[in-house]
């Protein structure tokens, strides 16, 4: 599908606010802090259910009562959501519902400036981003995903009690070790389309002969199996009562990205790092595409002015295909 406009009203900065997209590119011109982001943001909500930087009360203007935000796609479908400082409603056709149904997301490549510093990131950045990825890739990931990090901030406030009975943890011990095996899986599973695709996608933006990799790292085995899990989740029940957290689990594992044999944080250059960076963009669209049936819509904000020439025209060239659109302070 193709998003035909999007209106904000009351959403961060912008009191009104309406843009007809076209079909190919469409670029959004202005200074920073004029809420260019913004209109990405209000994209995301309606196509993924969340934002992608901040939750509801951030969002609101201030001295406002409520946002709404509107999207049409050119079938003429439209997703309306709004928000007034209590609860958030998602409209479509008329039938209101407390959460974006699955049916109503549209898959999403979102390339932020941030995403170029990836590499360097902590563990935790690392697991954020293939998160989403994974999340707008598989329905099942993005459900026990959901579940599990519920479960952890539970357990965590727990932990964190002076006095606990450690029944109290077992209901929160089951979701994780469950949902923890179903991520697990799925991480290892798709790492592993990831790294078929990188070297090659690689070599045509950087054309040479380097080789390009993402190691999961986990604590978890090859064969655990949920019952094991839980075991371990329940040995480890003094340990994490003193340090008032839970000290295994996938929501600890990290993705390492590996250039030529070697970290690539630390042995990657300024370019090759954004090469590696484009080259796993590039791949999102191409998985989604292929697994989902759909062409992803390409959320660029003002990424361009971190790329040299050529590596704005391998983006272009990737992209040419899908709708995109552009946020940027200057025209290219």
């Amino acid at each position: 599908m193709i998003i035909k406009s999007i209106s904000l009203k009351n959403f961060r900065n912008h009191k009104q606010y309406h843009l007809d997209l076209k079909p190919d590119t469409t670029l959004i011109l202005g200074e920073n802090g004029c809420g260019k982001t913004s209109v990405l943001e209000a994209i995301y909500i309606l196509t993924q259910g969340k934002s992608f930087r901040a939750t509801d009360p951030d969002i609101i203007k201030r001295d406002t009562d409520f946002y709404n935000i509107k999207l049409k796609y050119d079938t003429g479908e439209e997703i309306i959501a709004s928000y007034d400082r209590k609860t958030k409603i998602y409209k479509i056709k008329d039938k209101k519902n407390r959460r974006l149904p699955a049916k109503s997301k549209y898959p999403i490549i979102l390339f932020l400036p941030s995403d170029l510093n990836l590499i360097t990131g902590s563990p935790s950045r690392h697991r954020d981003y293939f998160d989403r990825f994974f999340s707008v890739l598989n329905q099942n990931y993005a459900s026990a995903i959901n579940k599990y990090n519920k479960a952890i901030l539970q357990r965590n406030r727990l932990l964190k009690e002076e006095q606990i009975d450690q029944a109290a943890l077992f209901p929160w011990n089951i979701l994780l070790a469950k949902n923890g095996i179903i991520i697990k899986e799925l991480r290892s599973a798709l790492i592993k389309e990831i790294n078929e695709l990188l070297t090659p996608i690689y070599h045509t933006i950087a054309d040479n002969s380097d080789e390009v990799e993402i190691e999961y790292i986990t604590d978890l085995s090859d064969t655990i199996t949920e019952n094991e899990y839980l075991n371990l989740l329940e040995k480890n029940y003094e340990k994490d009562h003193f340090l008032g957290h839970t000290s295994f689990g996938v929501h600890r594992d990290d993705f390492e990205f590996i250039f030529n044999h070697n970290l690539a944080d630390g042995s990657a250059s300024r370019g090759e790092t954004r090469s590696i960076i484009l080259a796993l963009k590039f791949i999102e669209a191409k998985i989604i595409n292929e697994k989902l049936g759909q062409k992803p819509i390409i959320l660029l904000d003002d990424v361009f002015s971190e790329l040299d020439d050529k590596r704005r025209e391998a983006l272009v060239s990737n992209f040419k295909n899908h709708q995109v659109i552009i946020t940027s302070v200057d025209s290219y």
